[in-house]
């Protein structure tokens, strides 16, 4: 595990819809609602605070991509995306529910760095006002903040993605 003070974020993000919004990240994410207007929605995202804020005009925004991983699939990672981190038991488990859920993946499932430090499964999938989401798992935690040791290693895992 790493070695972290760890307390829980929040983020707001645009939606479109909130009735949508509270369908999805209830009943196919499994969030907890907590408090809610009618402009927006809190929910609890494995313990951290994340609110579904009305507004149509920048939900509908497009999302720009980077082109992170140069591999032989031309999968560019959009720029503003949120998810968590989890256990790699959970990731497969929450992989296996979203499919059964009939979610689809733009991203993944793909495991990334494979045998190279900061090796990660990793999913991504829109919810339905077009934010993104990424969940991924580390195959070991403790390399979740360790940096490539060399430039050369960090080029060598690139390209072989």
């Amino acid at each position: 595990m790493p070695d972290i003070d760890s307390k829980p974020f929040h983020l707001a993000f645009p939606v479109a819809d909130l009735k949508e919004t509270r369908d999805f990240y209830c009943n196919i994410i499994g969030c907890q609602e907590g408090r809610s207007t009618d402009l927006w929605i809190d929910f609890n995202l494995y313990g951290n605070s994340i609110s579904a804020y009305l507004h149509p005009q920048e939900a509908t925004r497009h999302i720009p991509d980077n082109h992170v991983d140069r591999d032989q699939t031309p999968l560019n990672i959009p720029v503003r995306h949120f998810g968590v981190i989890l256990e790699w038991d959970e990731w497969e488990s929450l992989v296996e529910r979203l499919r059964n859920k009939g979610i689809e993946f733009t991203i993944g499932p793909r495991v990334r760095f494979v045998g190279k430090i900061g090796e990660q499964g990793t999913i991504y999938f829109n919810d339905p006002c077009g934010n993104v989401l990424e969940f991924k798992a580390f195959k070991n935690r403790d390399q979740m903040f360790q940096p490539f040791t060399e430039i050369k290693d960090f080029e060598a895992v690139v390209m072989q993605q």
